[in-house]
């Protein structure tokens, strides 16, 4: 599928199997027994203390194009019956999915999406909710540590070029959710709406070199007069120190910004503050790049950097590629059923959430019980249920949160996280989950 197609059918991106488990149902007539489907994280990724939502848009978009038309059956066709084929030219999800609203905090144990509908109907959708939500949510979830580290400093996606094409785009998106302030992506600029920004390559100072040596003074000037002196300009493709005289020297004090993208960041970011206020420059920002993950960004903290420019590490995750969420089948027909295999085992029953926090907003536990059950009372903290409806009936239901809605719902759960549970260090998840019921 090219995903330029904002209409081709997403059914195909799915694995085999869950076709094959539609064909045995199918035949021996458990097809149609009703069941709820939970998504959740046994465990975060190592050394982390907390997750962030991420994907649930997507996902809602794509559930729309979830359909077999000719295309996508001809494909299946070897490997199904005649009654599955005639079944998925019909398909169209008409169940009902709850769910943590994008931008929410979660946990080990979290039940992120709860998804209830016929076993036909429901299974098909496994790897497209996983593929969605474990990339968007692994991606989101590195971007605020990172944003965090940052302490309010400007932070620029820019990670196209480490992650395969038509991923940069939902990378980007995730990171903006997360807090991010711009990517370098323009697909996402245009598919999303997330604010663009860019500099300028090396490739750009060298062009302008010829058999009479290095003109970076001519490739700046080219530079600012295409895009005006609020540009920022690449100065570390031969001498640093040279680089920022002469880029002060052709665009004046009022140069907007350079940026450095090798070497040791924190040290030479030091050296350009001080060599750009003594050239009078003192407006002039420091955007560094350069293998940047979020200890890094910290360990700059203490350094007169304005913004940064992150790439490897935020589009993979930051060492965490997928969030390690799961979809297992929690209920049949209103009985709860549980897998028990070592290290993998399910709690049965579909569930809500509660998350209780102290008059202050500090966030103190997650409450899971059954949904069926009274949510449990507690006098001593505030509680917020976390599970909203997303789908009715297999329509999404109208007025979910925009992008700009999640990125203040992040904003907003990371300041009611404990203390602790914005280090980077290695540590539990930043508050306990408690199964009741």
């Amino acid at each position: 599928m090219d995903s330029r197609d904002q209409a081709a059918s997403t059914a195909l991106l799915t694995d085999q199997y869950e076709l094959t488990m539609l064909a045995a149902a199918l035949a021996d007539g458990s097809a149609q027994r009703r069941c709820g489907f939970e998504v959740f994280a046994r465990r975060l990724p190592h050394g982390r203390r907390y997750g962030v939502v991420a994907g649930i848009g997507r996902l809602l978009a794509a559930l729309r194009q979830f359909r077999f038309g000719e295309a996508e059956l001809a494909v299946v066709a070897p490997i199904l019956d005649q009654r599955t084929l005639d079944w998925l030219r019909d398909y169209r999800f008409t169940g009902d999915i709850d769910g943590y609203p994008e931008g929410e905090l979660y946990f080990p144990g979290s039940p992120i999406l709860s998804v209830r509908g016929s076993f036909a109907e429901c299974v098909l959708l496994e790897t497209l909710i996983l593929s969605i939500v474990n990339h968007d949510s692994a991606i989101a979830s590195a971007a605020a540590r990172m944003v965090s580290a940052a302490g309010g400093r400007r932070t620029i996606e820019m990670g196209s070029r480490r992650t395969h094409e038509w991923a940069a785009p939902s990378a980007a998106r995730a990171a903006y959710l997360a807090g991010f302030d711009a990517t370098s992506n323009l697909e996402a600029v245009r598919r999303f709406g997330v604010p663009g920004a860019g500099t300028s390559a090396h490739a750009f100072t060298l062009l302008h070199s010829g058999p009479d040596g290095a003109h970076e003074a001519e490739a700046f000037r080219s530079q600012i007069a295409a895009l005006g002196v609020g540009t920022t300009v690449l100065v570390d493709t031969f001498d640093i120190t040279e680089g920022v005289a002469t880029a002060v020297r052709v665009a004046g004090p009022q140069l907007g910004g350079v940026r450095i993208d090798s070497g040791d960041l924190g040290v030479l970011a030091g050296q350009v503050r001080a060599q750009l206020d003594a050239l009078g420059a003192r407006d002039t920002r420091i955007v560094v790049s350069g293998d940047l993950d979020e200890y890094a960004i910290a360990a700059l903290r203490a350094e007169p950097v304005d913004a940064y420019g992150v790439g490897t590490a935020l589009v993979t995750g930051s060492g965490a590629p997928t969030a390690g969420m799961v979809y297992k089948l929690v209920e049949v027909e209103g009985v709860p059923v549980v897998k028990r295999s070592s290290h993998k085992q399910s709690r049965g029953g579909v569930k809500r959430a509660l998350r209780l926090a102290k008059s202050s907003g500090t966030i103190v536990e997650e409450v899971v019980y059954p949904a069926g059950a009274q949510a449990p009372g507690t006098a001593e903290f505030q509680a917020r249920e976390l599970l909203v409806p997303l789908v009715r009936d297999g329509d999404a239901v109208p007025g979910l949160p925009t992008l700009e809605d999640s990125r203040e719902l992040v904003r907003r759960g990371l300041v009611s996280l404990p203390w602790e549970g914005l280090k980077l260090s290695e540590g539990e998840p930043a508050v306990p989950t408690t199964f009741v019921g």
